[in-house]
């Protein structure tokens, strides 16, 4: 629903004419019913709204519809008969004398089939959440085969690079295509980079299919995330996303001990074993494949339904964000960040943001449609989760560092001091649930954020050099914050829009976050080396023998008082954009709301009040 979803008004007929108004109710003939919701329901008849519990939505009589497609008005006047009422429509409600009217339903995936559907889903992200873990275990193995040591670092800026640029487009297209195809479309584009990888024969071409591979990883990424949405109420969403969040905290423990034992296993064909690290990922994408193909059920199209793909947007959109990132990754480190090569490609990010935003103005149908900014709740989920990406640099690219050059433990230890974080990640997104239903979604984020960025403080109090349970534990208390913020975050942003946006939604808090990743290593890395830069001087940075371990704890601890600061702004963008109740539009849960504030509405977009019954945060 767009910015004006809002409905004012209960629409009123007389004799059983059909008022349809985006967002309001009908009444015909003294038939109340709400506003209409696709979602696999039994379809909606013209029941009389009397009595609390009963439900419109019997068969005969009149039937009204409103509204879009798996969206609830947010009107105040809008009413669904009394008490807990509930109004049921499947693939759109229909108009007077019972004819169709509403928009295609939600996918029709019942709960009996969502087993299957899950399971692809988990295989699916553990696909994207492995590769980052096992190719980097098996970096020396592949150098020491294929050589290019100084460009090794684009087998993850790359794939980095296609991954983030392609989330909005992937998730544009599966809003207007449907979720599988896009998904189907994805897990295929990964196997075929992972097949072209294994063959690689020298660094160059690796980088170029790994580019590959990165293209099949953004559809993974947003368009799984967006399924599960589709997949459970909000009520039951903290579940499915807990175990997709157990994947990654999987893949953080195994990745590492897997990449290993690939890497360092026989080749074949005279070839070498880290080939293996790619082949593995055959199998389980053909398992993914095999079961969304067979279980996911999506609602075909309405007949005649037009089709507008933003294709010039999708390509600006593409090559903007490979400018921005290519110079957020490299600069500093390939050049430095006032050379020409880093002013040159800022500057044409520059003008391609430009050009993008003028093209996508005019576009019907635009890759990220202004309302991704518009909206109060998603533009400030939006800054809020690129600022998490920020801060997630810090634990992730420097604690290891500090583990093995301050603590002075093996690669495999340091792994698992940050991997603790992984571990408490997702039993607090599973629990968040508890949280954000009592006192909602911005304020669980806030809580969660705040206790995160006491955790950071924390870091720079620790003794030096320590013990390694001193920053295992700060991982462990950073992992259960960060997992009360993002959850509620996502779960928020999915439950403001219907099902024809949530997949447009989803992939833009991601693509933020991803973004927020790039700009926190070129930030980070900046900070980091200027405080070593100080300490053992600046023709020494690359003599490894230099890195003292003070100067290394001093980095790492500025490193992570900047971390703090992002956590700070993410506090501060959702006190003063977010609003204080999110708009929820998803009547899926049950009785009729999921939020703490059931009986006092929720604050839309502008402020307006949203039906109280439907309220969540």
């Amino acid at each position: 629903m767009g910015e004006g979803g809002e409905a004012n008004g209960v629409g009123e007929t007389g004799g059983g004419s059909e008022t349809r108004e985006r967002g309001e109710a009908g009444r015909a003939g003294g038939t109340r019913t709400g506003a209409g919701k696709a979602h696999g329901a039994p379809e909606a008849g013209g029941a009389s709204g009397t009595g609390a519990g009963s439900e419109a939505g019997r068969a005969g009589g009149t039937r009204t519809g409103a509204g879009k497609a798996h969206e609830a008005a947010e009107a105040g006047g809008t009413n669904e008969s009394c008490g807990a009422d509930r109004v049921r429509a499947a693939g759109g409600t229909g108009g007077a004398g019972g004819a169709r009217t509403g928009e295609a339903a939600a996918p029709a995936t019942t709960p009996g089939r969502r087993g299957p559907v899950v399971a692809a889903l988990m295989l699916g992200m553990a696909l994207a959440a492995l590769d980052g873990t096992v190719v980097s275990t098996a970096v020396p193995q592949i150098v020491g085969d294929l050589g290019g040591l100084s460009v090794f670092s684009w087998l993850f800026a790359g794939y980095l690079l296609a991954n983030t640029v392609t989330l909005p487009v992937y998730g544009k297209l599966s809003d207007t295509f449907g979720r599988k195809p896009v998904l189907l479309a994805g897990i295929l584009l990964f196997l075929t980079g992972s097949l072209l990888c294994a063959t690689a024969w020298n660094m160059a071409s690796l980088i170029a299919f790994r580019v590959v591979q990165g293209l099949g990883g953004g559809a993974l990424q947003g368009t799984v995330q967006t399924i599960a949405a589709d997949l459970y109420p909000l009520r039951e969403r903290p579940r499915i996303q807990a175990r997709l969040s157990g994947v990654w905290a999987v893949s953080a423990l195994a990745g590492p001990a897997l990449g290993g034992l690939l890497a360092g296993s026989a080749g074949f064909a005279g070839h070498a074993g880290w080939r293996w690290i790619f082949l593995v990922n055959l199998p389980v994408g053909l398992v993914a494949l095999w079961l969304i193909a067979r279980h996911l059920r999506e609602p075909a199209r309405p007949a005649g339904a037009p089709i507008s793909v933003d294709w010039a947007g999708a390509l600006g959109v593409f090559a903007t964000g490979a400018l921005l990132l290519t110079a957020l990754v490299q600069g500093g480190v390939a050049w430095p960040w006032l050379s020409a090569p880093s002013l040159t490609l800022l500057g044409c990010a520059a003008a391609g943001a430009a050009l993008t935003v003028a093209v996508e103005r005019r576009a019907a149908e635009p890759v990220i449609p202004g309302w991704v900014w518009r909206r109060r709740t998603i533009a400030a989920v939006n800054l809020a989760l690129g600022a998490l990406g920020l801060l997630m640099v810090a634990p992730t690219a420097f604690l290891p560092m500090y583990a093995q050059s301050v603590l002075g433990l093996g690669p495999v230890a340091a792994g698992f001091v940050l991997s603790a974080m992984t571990l408490t990640w997702p039993i607090s997104a599973a629990l968040s649930n508890r949280v954000y239903r009592r006192i909602g979604f911005r304020l669980s984020a806030v809580t969660g954020m705040t206790l995160a960025v006491l955790s950071l403080l924390a870091f720079p109090l620790l003794p030096y050099p320590g013990e390694p349970w001193q920053p295992t534990l700060v991982t462990l208390a950073l992992g259960a914050a960060l997992g009360l913020f993002q959850l509620p975050l996502i779960v928020g942003v999915q439950s403001t829009v219907g099902h024809a946006e949530r997949g447009t939604a989803t992939a833009s808090v991601l693509f933020c976050r991803q973004v927020g990743q790039s700009l926190g290593a070129a930030l980070f890395g900046a900070i980091a080396n200027a405080v070593l830069g100080t300490r053992v001087g600046e023709g020494r940075l690359d003599d490894p023998a230099a890195l003292t371990p003070e100067a290394v704890d001093t980095a790492v601890e500025y490193v992570f008082l900047g971390a703090a600061g992002a956590g700070l702004l993410a506090v501060l963008v959702l006190l003063t954009l977010a609003p204080r109740r999110f708009p929820v539009r998803d009547p899926d849960g049950a009785d009729g709301a999921d939020g703490a504030e059931e009986a006092g509405g929720a604050d839309g977009p502008e402020g307006k009040r949203t039906a109280p019954s439907r309220a969540a945060e």
